[in-house]
This record gives C-alpha cells, structure tokens and sequence, in this order.
C-alpha cells in the first residue's frame, strides 16, 4: 500500500473513531425526531433538490449556519465543511475565495442566484468579489454535486450551487450589526423588511459598508453592499418580485507568485528555518510613506430581475424571470519592462543571491519611490518616428512597453488596468404541469452578453506619458488620461487604450424538459431531463487587425440527457442512482485561440459522462448519506503560451485532454441530545489524468511549426484536495448560549502543474519519464465560535465569536509548480523550498453584535 493510501486510511480511522466516540458518549440525551431540511425559495424558476426524491447528491447550508459562520469569512469558505467541496484563496484579498467541486474548478461548475446562471459566459469564471453581498443577502445555499437538478441547459461538470438570497416577504423588522475582526476589518450592516401588507406589497432593504487591511500584508480594501427587493402578490395566482442587488469594491491583491523559500527569508525564520511568513506578499511596498500596491481589483456589478410566478390552475404553473447586469472594472498590474522589480524566478534568489535590491527595501517590500525616481531618469528627445504626436513630448518623461526612440524609458514600470465591462441580460420561462403520477417541466432560456476588454493606463509613477505601440492601426499613440481604479467612478469605455482591445459578443438559447414518476405509495421516483442549446462567439479584435477587425460568427450546439431513480427503501432508507452525457460547448479562447478572431475549425464539444450511487438513511437521531461517482471529462482543447527554442513566442495547442474523477462522499448528522449535534463528512476522490495528449505548437503568425505530446496519464489531478473530512460538535448551554468547535483534516493537495491558464506547464511532463504530480503537505485545522442571545420583549440582541484556524495552523493550500525534492535539496515539510505556494491563513476572528428588531 502506497503512503499516500496510508495517510488516507488513518485520516478515514481517526474520523470514524472520534465520530462513534462523540457519539456514543452523548447517546444517553433524547431528541425529538429529525425533521428533513427543506428549502424555502422565492420563485418557482429556481429548480431545488427534494430530500428521499431527487436522485442526486445534495447539501444544503441553512439561515442560521449563514447567520452564525459567515463572519469576514470569503463567501465561499461557507462552503468547505460540505462533502466534495474545496476552497481557497488564490490571490490573497477580499473576496478572492475559489471554490472546487469534487477536483473541477469553478469554472466548470454551474453557480446560480436565484437561479439565474451567473458563470462568465465567455470563459465559465466567477469572481467571488462582485458577489461580497451575498455573504449578508442569502437565505440558503444547495450544492448539487455532479450532474444536480437544475432543468436548465446549463453545462456542469463538477456541480451545481444554487444560491437563494432574501425574500421581500420576508415578516417585518430589521436588524442593526456591527462586526470586527483581525487586520482591521469592521462591517456595518443594515436590514429592514417591510412585511406584506394588506394589497399584497412588501419590500426589503439592505446595505452594509466594511473595510478591512487584509490578512496577506498590503492587501486592503472596502466596498459597499446593497440589496433592495419588492414584492407584490395581487391574488394566489399571481405573485411578482423585483430584486437589485450589489456590491461595488476595491481590494488588492498578490499576484506575483512566490517560493517557500520567499516565505522563509521575507519575515520568517530564514531559509534554513521551519518559521514560515504567510501574511508575505511580493507586489506591495510604500510610496511617499503609504502602503500602494501593483495589483488592484476593483469591480461593480449590480444585477436587476424580475421574477413572475403565475399559476394558471391547481396542475399548471408558469414562472419567468428577467435579468440584467452591467459589470464595470477591472485589475491593475504591470506595464513596461522593469524585471528587477518582478524577477523571474524566486524572489531570494535575485534579492539576496544576485544581490539585485535596487528597486526593494531590506525588508523585500517595494520601494516605489525608487520607482519614480528610476521612471523618471531619461527624457525623450523626438527622433521622428512618432511625427508631430511625438513632438509634442520632446523633453518630457515618456514611459513604453514596445515603443522605439531616444529617451523613451522601456525598462520603467507603470501600472496598467486591464478592463473587463460587460452588458449581460437574459431571461427564463418554465412550465411546470402536474398529474397524478407524472410531471413535466419545459424550459426555455437565453441570454446575451457584450464584452469590452481592454488596458488602459492607471498610474504612469512619476512619468508625463506613456506610448502604446500594440494598436496596428495607429504609428503610435501617447497616453496622458488616467483611468481610475475606483468601482464608482466613471470606468465605462472611453479614453485612450494601451496593448489590446477587443469586444466579444456570447449569445446563448437553451430549452429543456423533464418527465417525473411518482409512484403511488410515494416509494420510487424515476427523472428524465433532457436539454438542448445553442452558443454563439464573435470577436472584434480593434487592435491586433488592421481590415476584418470583426470575425466570423461561430455558432455550436451543445446538450445534455440525464436521469435517475431514488427508491425508498422504507421511512428511514433510501437509495438512489443517476447518470448522464453531457455535450459541452467549449469556452470562447477555444474557439478563437491564439488571442485572435479566427475561428478555429478543428475545435470540437468537450464530453462529459457520469454515473452516481448514493443511500440515505434518516432516523429519529441520526441523518446520513453515502454516495459514490464517477465523472469522465473528455475531448479538451486547452491552449497555452509558450517559449520556442528560438525564444520568440509560441502557442501549443492541445487536443483529446482527458480526466477521471472517481470518489466517495458520506455526510452525517447526528442530534445526541436537546443539547448536542454532531456533524461530520468524508470527501475521498481519486482524479487522475488517463490519457497522453498531443499539441500543435504555433509560431507568433499562427503558423504550425511542430508538435509535441504531454504524457499525463496516470498523473494526479492538482489544484483541489483529494481526501477531506471535518468533524463538529454543537453545544447549547440553555436556551441562550452556543458553542462549537470543528476540526477539517486535508490531504491529498497536488500543485496546479497544469497551468494552461497562464502558460504554465511543468516541462518534465513533456517527457514519458517524468516523476509525476508532487504531494504538498497534509494540514488539520480547528475552527471554534460562540453566541449568545439576549432575548427581550420584542427584540434580541445577538453575540457572535468565531475563531478560524484557532491554534494557527501553517499550511499551503494551493501550489503552482510540481518541483520535486532531490537528495540533499533544501526542504520545508518533505517538499522542496522551490516550490511557488500559497500560504492559507493563519488565526483570524471576528465578533458582531446584531440588534433585532
């Protein structure tokens, strides 16, 4: 048996171990019977998993754990302590959270609010930050794991989240909170909720302001949240809701990847050392004596609906829902080549190796003053290759990336925003049509988006101008305008643009139907669902051509076939199963790699199949699930840049990308007493690659010039970890007081050796005897929280203490190289000090006081 089986089986034994101890120690209280967890929604588009009926997997996390767990928490950390479920965050501030689904990215799971479809309909992304209200405004949230309920036309490989927030009929008062937390984090929250009147109105409010320093050094940020809701039910047929809700913010970030060994030398203990410095960040530093940052997200995305639910008699049901959204912001970064500042390999290496600490303090931060200063040592003198435009700039401080001329400052630093507005409105129609023991549903959806995507200049750091030179249809232009890295100031298109603009068009429709047997004692229900859709992609590509800027218009079909059964074995067994083919339209640089608007006639659907078995068993004590899955994913294109032999740059071009993601999910609830719940679930997958891949390598004109093959099979799946259990233990002390106390164990964490994302591939996998997938240290962490409630007439006052991490657990929970440990190589925890990781956090806290009313 290998030791990673090893370490898994005794993670598995110490789990069931301390869960039959809890349990049986605590066995002596009784309880009422448990009840099933139902879900309450808004709206009869939103699709929910029904307990002992529907044959999926399913988890869903209630009002009060929302209430109680949240805290300054990333929204999707609500979610780690729930089978198949993995989070992280990647760039270290507010609201970069990540989320994976039994090892697929959230790119590839399917996130609904209210259940609208919310994943970027050009690459599947979801970025957590334009969804910071949801941690005040949700009610619920169901994860679906695998192929999920949803009746929608919507592609998920890993799952489905569907997020239900706050209702306008919500009964009437409010609620006042303050909350606190490590880094100087504070959050001011504000609800009121009308109640239905007497005509049927209600509405509901919310607002919350919070700010914060961040945890990773030089990673603060603020934001508003706001939420409004209006209700209207006119008679028992008819019943609308309108909804705005959003949160506009700005946060920065790491971006810039670092080593262990970074983490070691920058404010830890030293290389030779164990001491680690997780709060470590390579992009800040101070400018005129203030903490500033290269990377800066800033982003606003309001979205509006309206939900119609009209039920046209007792069998039939109409539900539709309108929507629309208008993201406006972006990322900051580099522009210019400066690589002193940003080396390419580790940072110790070059700062204290190659003793290259020109542009850092001896702390290794940035000294952006050093910057300026250096930004600002040449002047550009017009040698005619920029004409009268260029004149005008004779003896000024010009900054460029790509620019030709006397004086012209390429080896300076500027920052850039890269933007990413967008305009997205669609809608939903379902007709649900009820019978004795049948029922269908029919479906239909569309949606449109328009993305404007280009850079522009935020900050030239001490420079007049900065020359932009990537746009074909201009010699050259100088960039004196600003854009503000603000999400509420005017960063709609307009102004000069640096590097690269180009404006993507997605249109999607989608039909679906379903067919539902019930059988007459209510033991067996059998589903069929069935959908069909069609994807469109044009680019408009306003720099890189100088005719046939727009591109062809690309249309491909896509569907899915999926069914199960669940059979109640009797009032406390069940058992169900499901399976399904999914046919996968690729994402949008797919169909036009290479950064271009030429269609790529080679690309294909990606194909998905699954099959899943799951029991349930509900007693009076004790709720339980076990299921099993199994999820093949198949014929990707992925593409990714490359360095040729001849160091220009290339793209590779991979085809019939395969994985396999096998695995064991149980979930257990068991109410010991009046007093004492315990929680737990294993999560036990098993991903690998299964197949070798072959690439077409193209030179910067797109012209084939070779291929190459990446021998994968067999390798383990990176980025999500493999084997994870928690385990709680909930206390009540009286009516009033709360405690509880959880403890996540992880294992199995591979690096993100496959970063095609951002032109990352480990180069030993080029070979057929490359040492595979590098295993990253297993961690264990404690997390505690404590509430107290004051209960007046009318009123409550409500205290909360959640403590995370409590005994400051150093781990990494994300890698994004595969370096293997040699004899002799220095190692931190058995992997090699080369390593570039994140760090998760350390010990963070957050107390509230919420007033009632």
């Amino acid at each position: 048996m290998s030791k990673q089986k090893l370490i898994s089986m005794k993670n598995i034994s110490l789990f069931i171990v301390s869960l039959f101890t809890v349990t049986t120690f605590a066995q002596e209280s009784v309880l009422d019977s448990i009840a099933l967890s139902e879900v309450t929604v808004t709206s009869g588009i939103i699709d929910v998993a029904r307990e002992r009926q529907t044959p999926i997997a399913v988890s869903t996390i209630g009002a009060e754990a929302l209430e109680t767990k949240m805290g300054n928490q990333e929204f999707v950390d609500i979610m780690a302590n729930t089978p198949g479920i993995f989070v992280n965050n990647e760039k270290g501030g507010y609201g970069d959270g990540y989320v994976y689904i039994r090892g697929f990215s959230q790119t590839n799971s399917a996130f609904l609010i209210n259940g609208i479809p919310v994943n970027d309909m050009e690459n599947g992304k979801v970025y957590w930050s334009n969804w910071m209200v949801l941690s005040d405004f949700t009610d619920q949230i169901q994860i679906q794991r695998g192929l999920g309920s949803s009746s929608l036309a919507v592609p998920s490989v890993g799952g489905t989240v569907s997020i239900f927030t706050k209702s306008a009929e919500r009964p009437k008062g409010g609620f006042f909170r303050q909350m606190l937390g490590n880094d100087g984090f504070s959050k001011t929250t504000f609800n009121y909720n009308t109640g239905v009147n007497d005509k049927g109105w209600s509405s509901s409010y919310l607002v919350s302001y919070w700010e914060g320093d961040g945890y990773v050094d030089g990673t603060e940020g603020e934001g508003w949240n706001y939420a409004f809701s209006l209700g209207y039910k006119p008679s028992e047929r008819n019943r609308f809701e309108f909804s705005f809700l959003g949160a506009g913010q700005w946060h920065h970030q790491r971006d810039h990847d670092s080593s262990i060994r970074d983490h070691l030398h920058f404010g830890g203990g030293g290389v030779n050392s164990s001491q680690i410095n997780n709060r470590w960040n390579a992009d800040y530093g101070t400018r005129n004596g203030e903490t500033f940052n290269i990377e800066r997200n800033f982003y606003h995305k309001p979205i509006a609906t309206l939900n119609w639910d009209h039920n046209y008699s007792d069998k039939i049901s109409v539900y539709t829902s309108l929507y629309a959204s208008y993201g406006t912001g972006g990322g900051t970064g580099t522009r210019g080549r400066n690589y002193d500042i940003f080396p390419r390999g580790d940072l110790y290496n070059d700062f204290v190796v190659d003793g290259n600490n020109e542009f850092r303090r001896a702390d290794g931060t940035i000294n952006w003053d050093a910057v300026v200063l250096d930004n600002q040592s040449s002047v550009y003198t017009d040698a005619g290759n920029y004409g009268r435009a260029g004149g005008r700039y004779d003896g000024y401080v010009v900054g460029t990336h790509g620019g030709r001329g006397d004086g012209l400052k390429r080896d300076g630093m500027f920052r850039r925003s890269s933007m990413n507005n967008h305009n997205w409105f669609g809608g939903i129609t379902k007709i649900n049509i009820k019978g004795k023991r049948m029922n269908y549903s029919f479906n239909l959806d569309f949606r449109d988006y328009t993305g404007f995507h280009y850079q522009a200049m935020n900050d030239l750091l001490g420079a007049d101008a900065f020359l932009a030179t990537y746009d074909r249809n201009s010699a050259g232009q100088f960039i004196t305008t600003m854009a503000p890295a603000s999400p509420f100031e005017n960063i709609r298109v307009y102004g000069p643009k640096a590097n690269y603009f180009d404006v993507d068009y997605v249109g999607w429709i989608g039909a679906g139907a379903l067919a539902e047997y019930s059988s007459l004692d209510n033991k067996l229900t059998a589903v069929v669902q069935m959908g069909l859709s069609q994807q469109s992609f044009q680019e408009e590509d306003l720099f890189g051509y100088t005719f046939n800027q727009v591109g062809e218009e690309v249309t491909i079909n896509g569907g899915y076939i999926k069914g199960g059964a669940n059979y109640n074995i009797s009032e406390k067994s069940n058992v169900f199963f499901n399976a399904g083919i999914i046919d996968k339209q690729p994402f949008k640089d797919a169909v036009f790699p290479n950064y271009g608007n030429i269609f790529n006639e080679d690309v294909q659907n990606e194909e998905i199949t699954s099959f899943e078995l799951g029991y349930g068993f509900t007693s009076r004590k004790l709720k339980a699930n076990v299921n099993l899955y199994s999820t093949v994913w198949g014929n990707r294109f992925i593409e990714t840049d490359i360095t040729l032999a001849s160091g220009d740059s290339g793209n590779a071009q991979f085809t019939g990308v395969e994985q396999t993601h096998n695995g064991l999910e149980i979930e257990a609830f068991y109410y010991a007493s009046n007093s004492l719940k315990i929680s737990g679930m294993i999560s036990a997958g098993d991903w690998k690659y299964t197949k070798n891949f072959n690439a077409t390598i193209l030179d910067e004109n797109n012209q084939a010039i070779g291929t190459s093959t990446l021998y994968m099979d067999g390798v383990k799946v990176g980025q999500a970890a493999q084997f994870v259990s928690y385990l709680e233990a909930d206390y009540r002390l009286g009516s009033n007081l709360r405690l509880n106390l959880g403890w996540r164990s992880v294992d199995g964490l591979y690096g993100n050796y496959f970063n095609y994302e951002d032109g990352e591939i480990d180069d030993q996998f080029y070979s057929p005897n490359n040492r595979g997938a590098v295993k990253f240290p297993s961690y264990n962490l404690i997390d505690f929280g404590a509430s107290y409630r004051f209960i007046f007439d009318d009123s409550e006052l409500f205290a909360r203490l959640n403590v995370n991490n409590l005994f400051d657990e150093t781990y990494i929970n994300y890698a994004m190289t595969n370096i293997h440990a040699d004899s002799g190589s220095p190692r931190w925890n058995g992997v090699s000090t080369n390593n570039f990781v994140n760090f998760g956090y350390g010990t963070t806290w957050n107390f509230s006081l919420q007033y009632k009313f």
